[in-house]
């Protein structure tokens, strides 16, 4: 039985209102796809119908006139259609092979690469930095700006073992996926917050700032016979939440805040089930406008593992195979009390074992 159409503009649309009308007809019907060339990728359907999808970069913060550049393009060559994918990357839908040629050209002559597919960098999924969010450790466009100005030609060759996922968060609140990504740039605090005890009672409420913390390290006090907090520095993990619902706790510090690079996450169920990234490089200087430190630490970990990897293999299934200390050892990274994890329950995922791999 059809689903009635809807009668309400509450919620959104129905999902298959801007579908292309190839993918409308073999909606479910797909018989496999297949990677002709770096940056396009082509859908095959039962019925034999083709659907072409040229996949290019685009900026995570787009100016009005980017994306009247990118629906002239649809317009001109795949009939309006077009999508954007969880990594920021724009793709083209086509049905006549015959336009991905002058398509790729008019977009690489308006500086927008294509590539991002197979065994390649995709476009790097990132959070707002400093242009929007009010407790970014470090910036996000101008980092990932640096390390893809870098990484340009694994993203427009499909030159790498497998697929390698990058994403960037400016603070452990993670917007971006870190977590779950080949290599994670993550922005750290790395002090406690500092209290403007004259203006707090005026602009903010003590139970919903107490409140506000995880971890149970702010406490209501009285400072200069007025009502405030006082901060358990001990139980603080910097997570810049109380600031959130109180702006005269102030978490960023230009002078301690930092960068930090994770690794080993991926979604993929294939070959091994998902996995967390975890921590290679517990702190970076923040140094605009290039961040040569982050780059250059970036540029590392891919040439690594570029190297010694097996086709197919994603990172964390590369680390997991030769064992951490063996991966330190490549990628030249010393080992800190900061890469030992003392949560509390850190304990039960612990490798118990005699058994490690050197």
């Amino acid at each position: 039985m059809a689903t009635p159409e809807r009668k309400t503009d509450i919620g959104p649309p129905k999902y298959d209102k801007f579908l292309p009308p190839v993918v409308k007809k073999n909606y479910g019907k797909w018989a496999y796809h297949e990677i002709p060339e770096p940056g396009v990728l082509l859908h095959v359907a039962e019925s034999g119908d083709k659907l072409f999808s040229v996949r290019a970069a685009s900026p995570r913060l787009l100016a009005i006139s980017t994306i009247r550049q990118f629906a002239d393009l649809a317009d001109k060559y795949c009939e309006g259609y077009l999508r954007f994918t969880s990594r920021n990357n724009v793709e083209f839908l086509l049905t006549d092979e015959s336009k991905i040629k002058p398509l790729k050209k008019e977009l690489e002559d308006l500086g927008y690469p294509v590539g991002g597919t197979g065994n390649a960098i995709s476009n790097i999924v990132h959070t707002q930095g400093w242009v929007h969010c009010h407790s970014s450790a470090t910036d996000a466009s101008g980092v990932v700006k640096s390390v893809m100005d870098e990484m340009y030609p694994h993203f427009a060759n499909m030159d790498m073992p497998a697929k390698l996922r990058i994403a960037f968060a400016c603070c452990l609140n993670m917007c971006g996926a870190v977590h779950c990504s080949d290599i994670a740039i993550l922005g750290v605090h790395t002090r406690p917050p500092t209290i403007d005890h004259d203006e707090l009672p005026k602009v903010c409420e003590i139970p919903t700032l107490v409140s506000s913390c995880p971890t149970g390290a702010i406490r209501p006090a009285t400072v200069n016979d007025k009502p405030s907090v006082e901060i358990e520095d001990e139980q603080c993990m910097y997570c810049g939440n109380c600031y959130t619902v109180c702006p005269s706790v102030k978490i960023n510090n230009a002078k301690t805040d930092g960068i930090s690079i994770w690794v080993g996450g991926k979604v993929s169920n294939a070959r091994h089930e998902p996995m967390f990234s975890k921590l290679a490089v517990p702190f970076l200087p923040n140094n605009p406008p290039r961040w040569p430190e982050v780059v250059d630490a970036v540029k590392n970990l891919v040439s690594v593992y570029a190297k010694n990897a097996r086709k197919h293999e994603r990172m964390g299934e590369w680390i997991e195979r030769i064992g951490w200390p063996r991966f330190f050892k490549l990628a030249d990274i010393p080992f800190t009390r900061y890469h030992i994890d003392d949560f509390t329950h850190a304990g039960e995922t612990y490798k118990r074992s005699a058994q490690l791999k050197h």
